[in-house]
């Protein structure tokens, strides 16, 4: 069983998302379905020895890239991401809840388009699999929506 929905909603996601001052209910909201589809809110570590890591499953190269060419030359986003601290190996999002929060939400801000509205969460799973999950990737709507039903105990 994975950690509790509302409680890591409001005791994680929305703290973290105000301290960058980057808070809406649909980044809130995106960022919990993101973490429930990468992870079941689970797993802290890829199955398989696959390359994620964290509750958001974010790549190494992702993540190293993201302080490259996006907070780099963004010094008070970055402060916010971490504090007065160089950038962190990417093993921090294993055991840093807030910093693996922060990144997954940095990376949403990277999108050209705008987030979806809370309470749509249709749309939210599209956005996750066009930005996050990629194109590319295994994952697909259908299991995100499916997942989050799951999640929040809405399953028939």
């Amino acid at each position: 069983m994975g950690l509790n929905p509302q409680q890591f909603r409001s005791l994680v996601i929305r703290p973290t998302l105000r301290r960058l001052d980057l808070w809406s209910e649909a980044a809130e909201e995106l960022l919990l379905g993101t973490a429930i589809q990468e992870s079941a809110l689970h797993y802290l570590q890829q199955m398989d020895g696959g390359p994620a890591m964290g509750l958001w499953q974010m790549e190494r190269a992702t993540h190293d890239d993201i302080w490259t060419h996006f907070l780099n030359g963004r010094t008070k986003l970055g402060l916010n991401v971490l504090g007065p601290y160089y950038k962190p190996d990417a093993t921090r999002m294993v055991w840093d809840l807030s910093y693996a929060c922060a990144m997954c939400r940095i990376h949403y801000l990277r999108c050209p388009d705008a987030l979806p509205p809370a309470g749509d969460i249709a749309s939210q799973a599209a956005y996750w699999k066009r930005w996050y999950n990629t194109p590319l990737g295994k994952g697909t709507v259908e299991q995100y929506l499916d997942s989050w039903r799951v999640a929040m105990g809405d399953t028939p």
